[in-house]
């Protein structure tokens, strides 16, 4: 029953009495869906934090929690997330160091006061420590963790926002050098992690290896460090020739490179390398062109997302039909005369990227609406601003084809949504009509036929009561959560599913 109570727990229309009585329920998803209701009282939010980071995140976020509700030793997991957050005193830091179970998260905190760090860096074990380099704003405190014996320190420490330049320069030069890595405390070298490895417990990561240079930690610690934005350019660029395409790539997707070093990387034969330069921002257009010319489809793909792709270019890749639905960033950014030139584009595919833009002049919008191509037209019928009469005329020309667009258009009236279920329709079209607003019983009836369209229409308000009531039942529990969080549930049906009080 726990999958029904979480929903329960999200229903708005759950009465004040029946909140309070799923709260003395002990379980992770009950928590999570009663962190979402907008009428707890000021008692209940303190409780919840204490139940689930992400509820005590989120009710810091959002105002809801404040360091006055907070008592720090009876409510540590509040007190941290008001810590991380920086909404609360730092010397209840030094309170909270007193316990060691809480170090882990306590690491996590930004602008520890020193004591606590001095603990932590004297005491902690790696895990502990790895928390902090990731989270530390402190150069000193930094500058420590970077000459830390442990990989996994380093590397954290590499993935730091924070991190100062002239500690990632030491990370990238391994000063100080690393003495040990995890494989070779564990096996005398030279060892490498075999693919079928017999022993059961053992928790190497796949392709460890240790010739007696911890190779394998080092590149670890350089693939957390080389795609830093503040990693001096002078030390990253040493590792442009890296026998690892993992590395190359980390550095085909900086924007600070001179473009020497981008056309270096023009050269390289992986693809990941090609695919990450190719969307660069920063590469030029003369690279971009070399690029999109690539026979692989993924270094294609790539150039066709880069933000100054010639519109020429993107004519050419488009007509490939592999580059997928979402909104390109070069026809994002297309000014109004450009975004005419490409709706009257002879190239169906480049009309139907151009129709994903979600913010299109009517103009263009109503000319791509117009197409004889179905996909075209499909694409561009969940636009708002159509009309009614323009929509009815997509489904004419297109019929089942362009309905999952039409369905999607929230100004899609109800008696057009009924007509597409009364008429040949698809899944896509089912899924798509089972969250619109204007869908009535008639049609949401029709969206219970498919899993996924189910899920959506149990949690629409205007199922009718039947239903609801049926779905309840459903196998899926995803369905029977959402038909329980369904407002138009009767208050009578939400207090029958709720545990019995003890």
């Amino acid at each position: 029953m726990q999958h029904l109570w979480a929903g329960l727990a999200a229903n708005p229309a759950l009465p004040a009495e029946a909140v309070g009585r799923l709260l003395a329920i002990d379980d992770t998803e009950v928590a999570w869906a009663l962190a979402e209701r907008t009428d707890l009282t000021e008692q209940q939010i303190p409780v919840l934090a204490e139940r689930t980071r992400t509820a005590a995140d989120d009710f810091v976020a959002d105002g809801r929690l404040v360091a006055e509700q907070v008592d720090p030793a009876r409510q540590p997991h509040a007190a941290l997330a008001l810590l991380r957050a920086r909404q609360a005193p730092v010397e209840w830091a030094e309170l909270l160091i007193e316990r060691p179970e809480l170090w882990r998260e306590l690491a996590q905190c930004p602008d520890l006061p020193a004591e606590p760090v001095r603990r932590m860096l004297a005491d902690a074990d790696p895990e502990v420590l790895a928390e902090l380099a990731e989270c530390t704003t402190d150069p000193e405190t930094a500058a420590a963790l970077a000459a830390h014996p442990s990989e996994q320190v380093r590397q954290a420490l590499g993935f730091n926002p924070a991190a100062p330049s002239d500690v990632l320069a030491d990370l990238i030069n391994d000063r100080p050098p690393l003495g040990s890595c995890d494989t070779c405390r564990r096996h005398a070298v030279p060892w490498r992690h075999p693919a079928d490895c017999p022993d059961p417990d053992c928790d190497l990561p796949a392709g460890a290896a240790c010739d007696g240079s911890h190779q394998y930690a080092r590149h670890s610690i350089l693939q957390a460090v080389l795609g830093h934005p503040a990693a001096p350019v002078a030390d990253a660029v040493r590792h442009l020739d890296d026998p690892s395409p993992f590395l190359r790539a980390q550095l085909a997707e900086r924007p600070d490179l001179h473009q020497d070093a981008y056309r270096r990387l023009a050269a390289d034969q992986n693809l990941w390398v090609l695919a990450a330069l190719a969307e660069n921002p920063a590469v030029g257009q003369d690279l971009v062109r070399r690029l999109a010319a690539h026979p692989h489809e993924h270094v294609q793909r790539a150039a066709a997302c880069h933000p100054g792709v010639p519109l020429d270019v993107l004519d050419r890749l488009a007509a490939t039909g592999r580059l997928g639905n979402d909104p390109l960033p070069r026809i994002d950014a297309a000014d109004e005369a450009e975004l005419a030139l490409l709706a009257a584009s002879a190239n169906p595919e480049l009309r139907r990227l151009t129709a994903l833009r979600r913010d299109l002049p009517a103009p263009v919008r109503d000319l791509l609406a117009a197409d004889p191509v179905a996909k075209v037209a499909a694409a561009v019928a969940a636009r708002p601003g159509l009309g009614e009469a323009r929509l009815r005329a997509v489904h004419a020309r297109h019929g089942r084809l362009a309905a999952p667009g039409i369905a999607a258009n929230p100004e899609a009236p109800a008696g057009l949504l009924r007509e597409l279920v009364a008429g040949d329709h698809n899944v896509a079209t089912l899924r798509a009509l089972a969250a619109h607003p204007a869908a009535d019983a008639t049609v949401l009836t029709a969206c219970l036929r498919d899993k996924r369209a189910r899920r959506q229409a149990a949690a629409h308000p205007a199922l009718p009561v039947e239903r609801l009531r049926e779905l309840l039942d459903d196998p899926d529990r995803v369905t029977a959560a959402a038909a329980a969080a369904n407002p138009a549930l009767p208050v009578t049906d939400l207090l029958r599913l709720m545990p019995q009080s003890r």
